[in-house]
């Protein structure tokens, strides 16, 4: 029988190998994709080209893009708080083989990130509308600055919400401690979609921000991806997520100032 320190050890052994790879895969990503400096707009602002079709290129293909760009992205920012909860369901399923249970933990981590793939797939119909929306109507283009502003706000004031205090204590105590789980691949996948539908409510404000400000901005992916792991693994997440709704706010309202300011 392996020993518990070795099965952790090659657990999240291969939890930073992936980890490591998904960001290098990010950050070439961001660096290679043409003129990724974006569009300049009316209203001082830069339209990330991420929502739009180059020449030469078709919709399906600019979807298929966005979609590796996300999975990546994703993978990258949700594996330091989701690797815990794995091993936690890797736990709660004992009794099977070490083979096994990696097996099903990495089925319980595909059915996970498939939901974010899906909030990706939405993500991306909803910014290339808004884009060539933008792009046909100045007066819209204008208030985006306020609009992103708005947004964040709005998801700043979220983290005070009951609806994200019920999803953030969902993925931090999920499964339940001393619970035990069925050690078969359809429980591994119900765990998975469940625990992704959780965490995608719980980190629709900070999603929006992300989606806001620029989708492959490597700043903001690394604040987004701090705040989402202190939350669900820090103690006292609850009062944690209202802390970071109190910043977010206040960036919030600065944000709308500067654009609805002079100049």
């Amino acid at each position: 029988m392996v020993s518990e320190r070795t099965s952790r050890r090659a657990f999240f052994g291969v939890s930073a190998l992936l980890f490591a790879a998904s960001v290098a895969v990010t950050v070439v990503w961001r660096a290679s994709m043409p003129a990724m400096a974006g569009m300049p707009m009316p209203g001082g602002w830069t339209m990330s080209m991420a929502w739009m079709r180059m020449c030469g290129q078709t919709w399906p293909g600019v979807a298929a893009s966005f979609l590796g760009m996300w999975g990546a992205m994703m993978v990258a920012m949700m594996l330091p708080s989701l690797v815990p909860t794995l091993w936690r369901y890797r736990q709660a399923a004992g009794g099977a083989g070490e083979t096994r249970l990696g097996r099903l933990a990495a089925l319980a981590g595909v059915g996970y990130f498939l939901v974010w793939t899906g909030l990706g797939m939405a993500a991306f119909a909803l910014g290339a509308a808004l884009a060539a929306a933008e792009m046909q109507l100045p007066a819209l283009a204008r208030a985006v600055p306020v609009a992103t502003g708005a947004v964040v706000l709005i998801a700043g004031a979220l983290q005070f919400t009951a609806w994200k205090a019920h999803h953030l204590a969902c993925c931090r105590a999920f499964p339940g401690r001393g619970s035990r789980l069925p050690a078969d691949a359809a429980t591994a996948w119900r765990h998975g979609l469940r625990l992704g539908l959780h965490c995608s409510c719980a980190c629709a404000g900070l999603t929006a921000i992300l989606l806001a400000i620029g989708v492959m901005d490597l700043r903001a992916m690394a604040v987004v991806t701090a705040t989402i792991t202190v939350e669900r693994l820090a103690p006292c997440g609850e009062r944690v997520a209202r802390a970071i709704g109190t910043v977010i706010v206040w960036a919030g309202l600065l944000l709308i100032a500067r654009a609805a300011g002079p100049g």
